[in-house]
């Protein structure tokens, strides 16, 4: 038996439609026992993303991104996020658009970028999966400062740091972002073993 032989939509309801598109729906799950269970849910649908560690092997670097975000703010969070490049597939192809992202937010032209993995963050109430890169970076690609892009709100500030400062900072709460995390402990596994 599939999910979709599992659940019947009974209703969608639009509460917002400004940064992404929050409904509210209600279904009836058919629960392991054969019983149907009505329940009502919001989801918010984003859409999808992706996300890059450029790393340089040699000197053991990454370069990571420090910028306010509203939700973790209001969350009880006082500091800026550092965390890794990203950006909304906005209908491109996750390698294109974490290209274009790497260049907008960090300023470098990444020549090769290695998919590592993908995966809902928050699959209780968000829609949205991130498609997981790496590449190798050097001095030389960086094409620009960086920053973003000022009038999507963007103001991010550009960080290169030694590879253990950075999964040290996981420990001491320096880095909360949960993208980062997956992408800096992928790295300590795979990269800079």
């Amino acid at each position: 038996m599939t999910v979709a032989d599992r659940i019947r939509i009974k209703g969608e309801r639009v509460l917002s439609d400004h940064y992404g598109t929050l409904k509210s729906t209600t279904f009836e799950w058919r629960r392991n026992d054969g019983a149907w269970q009505r329940m009502t849910r919001d989801v918010f649908d984003r859409g999808n993303a992706a996300a890059i560690l450029p790393y340089n092997r040699a000197r053991r670097t990454v370069v990571l991104a420090r910028q306010f975000r509203l939700p973790t703010y209001v969350n009880g969070y006082d500091d800026l996020l550092i965390e890794a490049a990203a950006g909304l597939l906005d209908d491109a192809s996750p390698e294109d658009r974490i290209r274009a992202e790497a260049e907008e937010e960090i300023g470098y032209r990444l020549r090769h970028v290695q998919k590592v993995f993908e995966a809902f963050m928050s699959p209780g109430v968000v829609t949205e999966k991130i498609h997981f890169f790496v590449a190798e970076y050097d001095p030389g690609m960086c094409i620009g400062p960086g920053g973003g892009l000022a009038d999507e709100g963007e103001e991010i500030e550009v960080l290169e740091l030694p590879f253990d400062q950075a999964l040290a900072m996981i420990d001491d709460g320096g880095i909360v972002d949960a993208k980062t995390i997956m992408l800096l402990q992928y790295a300590a596994l795979n990269i800079f073993t």
